[in-house]
């Protein structure tokens, strides 16, 4: 059928299928306007409300709406204007919404880069993206010099500013802090190779931009995750973020005006963007920030600052379920949180044993890309009867309001109906402009307003989106297609399998062979062999899906908790 008419019967599908009392459009609680007028507006209306709280530190609305003002001044009187790019390569921390404010209120492009990054990797990100400045944590300064060094004339930047966690640490912090934030202050501006940005900012007499914020103008490059290549830069507009959480938010965030939401996903990765530099500042909400997971940490905030809202990992959540001094926190106030499934996959015990600890419900967060500015499907409000975990494989929910989704055929393009695997298609406002200074990307995947995600799906009868993975991840053993996705779900169900991976070779009888390297429970170390598991496999899945088991004692992990199977696949081939 035509895309108009396919379209049709997909909204009706939807439609259909929506949640009860479930908004069916984007809400935008001030009107589509730049999160940084929001963030005024916030600093007007509710000045004494926190904004960021970081182990005690608070920074109120009215403070973080000064602050930024001063860092766009800042910047500005060192010749940063509108366009240029200045690169943030900091762990979570208060100066990381100063900074990131302060940038798209001067009209530049915010580029995160990740603090984990070695040097070729910051070598990357800076020759591509050519910042003309750069704000650090002062311990990531000698790698800034160092990958400076070795860029030799190449080297873009004119400007490197740098912040210490000792700026962000209350006399008396009312939470564990990690080591990392304890770290002594070096002090990069008495060697004359940083600026100290905040001694800076304060001394600072220019006055703070005037210009109106954009909507539509570039204003982050989020960097994909590069797992299929060198990353490529999307570029973002403020629009993409209040877009994505107007019509996120309306179906998943459940905000109220007591709402306080938890972060402690990396900033840098756009997820974590989403849920701590965006979200507070949409809804005018305090965020209780961690500079890095601990289960117990998580557990303390949660109860001293009452939280509502948090996101995070399956095996996050397993941590905190499986503490030992769990039952000694109150946990009640917690109403929406939202997880994603990577190594550990979310299953009916932990929903009923999340549901025993906390009183709340816990669901998959969303499909979504860097691309995307992710948080393009919901699965809040479909956990009637565990729907959500029944539906599978891979069930990830209904598009968000404003999003459509179609599936093609790879090779022709031609639409597919329900039911049927193809690429999976994504028509969404928040959609990436383009991918920086890569035009050919950018018309492969961006065709007539579609990005193209390289990615296989089906839209099942119901019009539930169901996401299979990467197509260059699938598998054809014996002609049968196989998705590693739905092994490592599958395998997830195993009382004794903490995580899995799943990732193929070549078999000279078969084609492909699935195998998987699979983590197990402390307390099944011993119990269950590679044997056994795979006994398991053939009494759970058809014949041709059973993998080769291989334990391990760990899986290789990204900045933001994937698992990085290319790092298998050389030990994948040695395996007899």
């Amino acid at each position: 059928m035509d895309e108009t008419t396919y379209l049709a019967d997909m909204h009706a599908r939807w439609q259909r299928a929506w949640p009860e009392r479930t908004p069916r459009t984007p809400q935008y609680p001030l009107g589509r306007q730049p999160l940084t007028d929001m963030l005024r507006h916030w600093s007007r209306t509710r000045p004494d409300r926190p904004a960021v709280i970081f182990y005690g530190h608070e920074t109120t609305y009215a403070e973080l709406d000064a602050q930024s003002d001063r860092c766009a001044a800042l910047l500005a009187a060192h010749g940063v204007g509108a366009g240029d790019r200045v690169a943030v390569l900091m762990p979570n921390c208060p100066q990381f919404h100063i900074v990131f404010f302060g940038i798209l209120k001067l009209g530049a492009v915010y580029v995160p880069i990740s603090p984990l990054s070695q040097r070729a990797e910051l070598q990357h990100a800076l020759t591509d993206s050519t910042p003309h400045a750069l704000i650090a944590l002062d311990q990531l300064v000698p790698l800034v010099r160092e990958t400076r060094a070795a860029l030799g004339a190449q080297d873009p930047l004119a400007l490197l500013f740098s912040t210490s966690f000792a700026d962000a640490i209350p006399a008396e912090p009312t939470l564990p802090l990690p080591p990392m934030v304890q770290a002594p202050r070096h002090d990069c501006e008495a060697d004359g190779y940083a600026i100290d940005l905040l001694r800076a900012m304060a001394a600072c007499t220019h006055a703070a931009p005037a210009t109106p914020a954009s909507l539509d103008a570039a204003a982050a490059l989020n960097y994909t995750g590069g797992t299929t290549g060198l990353p490529k830069g999307c570029i973002h507009t403020q629009g993409d973020m209040v877009d994505m959480a107007a019509a996120f938010g309306a179906v998943s965030l459940d905000i109220a005006d007591d709402s306080v939401m938890l972060g402690f996903f990396p900033e840098f990765w756009i997820a974590g963007e989403n849920l701590c530099l965006i979200f507070p500042a949409f809804f005018g909400i305090p965020l209780v920030l961690l500079a890095r997971w601990d289960p117990e940490t998580f557990m303390a905030a949660v109860q001293r600052y009452q939280v509502t809202n948090a996101s995070m990992l399956v095996d996050n959540a397993v941590e905190v379920m499986e503490h030992p001094r769990a039952a000694q926190y109150a946990l009640r106030s917690l109403r929406y949180v939202g997880v994603s499934s990577f190594v550990k996959k979310l299953n009916l015990p932990y929903r009923r044993a999340w549901q025993a600890l906390t009183g709340s419900v816990i669901a998959e967060t969303a499909w979504g890309m860097t691309e995307t500015q992710t948080c393009n499907t919901f699965a809040y409000g479909m956990q009637d009867d565990d729907l959500d975990l029944r539906a599978q494989p891979i069930f990830v929910g209904l598009p968000v309001p404003g999003t459509e989704f179609k599936i093609c055929d790879f090779a022709s393009g031609e639409l597919l109906a329900p039911g049927a695997e193809g690429e999976l298609c994504v028509r969404t406002p928040t959609l990436l402009k383009g991918y920086w200074n890569k035009p050919d990307a950018t018309r492969e995947s961006l065709r007539n307003g579609w990005f193209h995600t390289g990615d296989i799906g089906l839209i099942d009868e119901h019009g539930y989106l169901h996401y299979l993975g990467r197509r260059k991840e699938m598998l054809k053993v014996n002609g049968m297609s196989v998705f590693p996705a739905e092994i490592e779900a599958l395998l997830g169900q195993h009382p004794a399998i903490l995580g899995s991976a799943v990732l193929g070779r070549a078999d000279e009888d078969r084609g492909q062979l699935p195998v998987a390297f699979v983590m197990l429970k402390p307390e099944a170390i011993g119990t269950v062999d590679n044997a056994a598991l795979v006994q398991w496999c053939r009494a759970n899945m058809a014949v041709y899906k059973v993998p080769l088991v291989h334990i391990v004692d760990a899986l290789p992990l990204t900045a933001t908790g994937k698992v990085r199977k290319q790092d298998l696949a050389p030990l994948a081939e040695q395996l007899g």
